[in-house]
């Protein structure tokens, strides 16, 4: 069986350079493209030279709907913007799209699952085994512990990252709304400020930090009176959410059309 033909979506940037090194050392794939914003000062570069591999004589460009004619998937950690042009190409190209970015809005969603009934969307807050698996456990959590155990997701990352709460965050934050059989979006607490009263039983309560280089922290608390129950994944590597969106990439390979999740592609 032939290497899978793999593009980097916003290549020359932190986690672009990440995927460029986990898909150049990943068994059964192959570095075949990349792609900038046009007027990018990377346009032209090599892709390996941008990751520090080598000259791997595959450059940079800003035409993805050439790439797209000529490859098997994407690797997609860009900003909503960029990603929603992205999904409408990988659909008409039949591509296998994976996508990492985190803070869509809801015509946005729209768009995604609409896109999916052409392409194979892989889409997660997070790629990494993990925090999958955290995903999973606060789901059994929730379920098993009423609601006399209030629930607390707190995420802390980067000075730079520009959404909020991160994707990572809402992902088990959602994870313990089913585990609860709830509407996230109606019991979500996204801040509190001055005199807010009592907190109110069955919300699901979200608290930002932001400093420094912290490539991600979270953890999801069941509290009630006299004892607390916390779930943790700390990262110290973006390398592991690289080899989490080759993995799925991998996976996505040869599947129908349709809307999958990290959980899909683990078998969770």
């Amino acid at each position: 069986m032939s290497d899978m033909k793999l593009a980097i979506m916003g290549a020359s940037g932190r986690m672009g350079r990440e995927l460029i090194r986990a898909v150049h050392e990943a068994e059964g794939c192959v570095v075949a493209g990349g792609t900038e914003a046009e007027g990018s000062d990377a346009v032209g570069s090599d892709l390996g030279e941008l990751a520090g591999v080598g000259t791997l004589g595959v450059a940079v460009t800003d035409n993805p709907l050439e790439l797209f004619a000529s490859i098997d998937g994407i690797l997609d950690f860009t900003a909503p913007a960029a990603t929603i042009s992205f999904v409408e190409l990988a659909a008409q190209a039949r591509i296998v799209h994976v996508m990492g970015t985190t803070g869509f809005t809801h015509d946005d969603e729209q768009k995604i699952e609409a896109a999916a009934r052409h392409a194979t969307i892989i889409k997660a807050g997070n790629m990494s085994l993990g925090v999958n698996l955290l995903t999973a456990l606060t789901r059994k959590v929730a379920k098993a512990l009423d609601e006399d155990f209030d629930i607390e997701v707190l995420e802390m990352h980067h000075r730079h990252k520009v959404d909020a709460p991160s994707g990572t965050a809402l992902m088990l934050g959602q994870a313990a709304a089913e585990g609860r059989g709830i509407d996230l979006d109606m019991h979500s607490v996204r801040s509190r400020d001055g005199q807010t009263g009592a907190r109110k039983s069955g919300d699901i309560g979200f608290a930002t930090l932001r400093g420094g280089s912290v490539v991600g922290e979270h953890t999801v608390i069941f509290a009630t009176e006299g004892e607390r129950v916390e779930l943790t994944h700390k990262a110290a590597d973006r390398g592991i959410f690289a080899r989490g969106g080759v993995k799925a990439a991998q996976w996505g390979k040869g599947k129908s059309p349709g809307l999958y999740s990290m959980i899909d592609v683990l078998g969770l």
